[in-house]
């Protein structure tokens, strides 16, 4: 089905497209998803002026702009500093079937929040504040889900 926009002869075709397409990483981000996959271990970048540390890593700090060059390797491990918990479903989008929580952890040695998947959790037992530890994939393909979720320590 077609819509025509009044004596435009513009034509409208309501419907969904799906492309593939590549997305450029950087150097940043291809060290960060590379050693994800590679060795398992997550690295956030410092900015020389503020001090913060990043992660997942920037190339420019957001707080000062500054150029950020110096990598450093946080740990698997953090604490939860919010979550929501999805329960409908947007079909090829989502990386499970809901229920399934979201967090954002503040993995030690950082500054900043990465948001993941909750997992090996009761929905109802999750708490602000929580230790989690990151469980990885067992075929990663290089990307965030090389971390398949965090789990309560």
């Amino acid at each position: 089905m077609t819509v025509e926009l009044g004596n435009t002869g513009t034509r409208i075709y309501p419907n969904r497209i799906r492309l593939r397409y590549n997305w450029w990483l950087g150097s940043v981000m291809g060290r960060f998803y590379r050693d994800l996959k590679e060795k398992k271990r997550i690295w956030g970048n410092t900015c020389p002026d503020c001090g913060l540390v990043y992660v997942p890593p920037k190339e420019n700090c957001p707080t000062c702009f500054t150029k950020m060059n110096e990598f450093v390797e946080v740990g698997d491990t953090g604490n939860l500093l919010t979550y929501t918990i999805v329960r409908y479903k947007v079909p090829f989008v989502q990386p499970l079937e809901p229920p399934f929580a979201l967090g954002i952890i503040q993995l030690d040695g950082a500054d900043t929040g990465l948001t993941h998947l909750l997992g090996e959790v009761d929905l109802d037992d999750i708490e602000v504040g929580m230790r989690l530890k990151a469980v990885f994939r067992d075929e990663p393909q290089g990307n965030l889900l090389d971390i398949k979720y965090f789990r309560p320590l």
